[in-house]
């Protein structure tokens, strides 16, 4: 459900087949330093939701690429930050906060999960790609970052918005977390959800990683009230969870670009849905109790995304604090 973005001078990005990074540039925004920038390739698999939720996890073998930059020179180890895009691909509010987490000293890690499975954007057809493939390209991306000799493999950061916002709170699940990492591997040192979709009810998505975990939603976003539901029944499990909720914000509300609000037509959304996983990782319409389809009567379309300055201020302030907290960069 987000929309793809301008190019911007802030940075010189490498085009490749697997990856394309496209940032939105506005007067008035500083760039950060980026004292080196890699474009890493690295192995995945096009697993389905259900084949994923099983614990299966058995699907095409796929090349996927992440573009990495670390903020200074030298021989340091950085924290980081890996960041999950939404349904339109690498955009320009992804690119912004990569600057915000550069300035503090923190390396990026932008995972592109559509180039090389040839998808553009799943905002007018989310059924081409499963909503959890995203999900395992990021715990594929931590394997990968805590062998980097630059990278601190304690300190990284999972981070997603709107679809790969849902895909950082499953990462966030026990046994999601369990399957992916072993006992001397590192793990994420906290998640960051920005307007997920919080329609879909997991077994087990009670009982979180016992780390961080933000959730951050604008009033006026379609998913809030679910999320909210949500946030409260893994609060409840006495875990590390917060919801902070922005007053008449909607979806994308720190995109700097989106002056106007931007309505996608054609983009789909489960906001009345109420979907539920079962036996076998099946995700079923909990309404009508059939296996989900994305050509199910409660699937509308119509998105409207908006920039709101107090929200993203806000949640800007937010995740430094958290990044201060956790990250602990130098």
């Amino acid at each position: 459900m987000l929309a793809i973005g301008k190019r911007t001078a802030c940075f010189s990005h490498l085009l490749s087949t697997t990856f394309m990074l496209l940032v939105i540039g506005l007067p008035g925004i500083v760039c950060a330093q980026v004292a080196r920038m890699e474009v890493i390739p690295f192995g995945s698999t096009t697993v389905t939701d259900e084949a994923f939720l099983s614990g299966h996890g058995f699907g095409p073998a796929v090349t996927v690429a992440g573009e990495l930059r670390l903020p200074r020179g030298g021989t340091e180890r950085f924290p980081a930050v890996i960041l999950l895009h939404g349904s339109g691909g690498v955009s320009g509010y992804v690119t912004d906060w990569e600057q915000d987490f550069l300035a503090m000293g923190v390396a990026t890690f932008v995972i592109d999960s559509y180039s090389g499975r040839g998808v553009v954007n799943t905002s007018n057809d989310e059924s081409q790609l499963g909503r959890l493939v995203q999900t395992e390209d990021a715990y594929r991306a931590l394997e990968l970052l805590s062998k980097h000799p630059r990278i601190d493999a304690d300190r990284i950061m999972l981070m997603g918005f709107s679809r790969g916002a849902q895909a950082t709170l499953v990462a966030s699940l026990k046994r999601v977390q369990s399957a992916h990492v072993a006992p001397e591997r590192s793990e994420f040192a906290a998640y960051v959800a920005l307007y997920p979709n919080c329609s879909w009810t997991y077994r087990d998505d009670a009982d979180v990683a016992d780390k961080p975990v933000r959730v951050f939603q604008g009033s006026a976003d379609d998913y809030v009230a679910a999320c909210r539901e949500y946030v409260e029944r893994v609060r409840a499990n006495g875990k590390d969870i917060q919801f902070t909720e922005y007053p008449g914000a909607g979806h994308l509300f720190d995109w700097r670009a989106l002056k106007q609000p931007m309505l996608l037509e054609q983009a789909q959304s489960t906001r009345n849905c109420q979907l539920e996983e079962i036996d076998g990782g099946q995700i079923i319409n909990a309404k009508t109790k059939q296996p989900f389809s994305y050509s199910d009567p409660c699937v509308e379309r119509g998105y409207t995304l908006a920039y709101n300055e107090k929200a993203s201020s806000g949640v800007r302030n937010a995740v430094r604090a958290l990044v201060i907290e956790v990250l602990k960069p130098h």
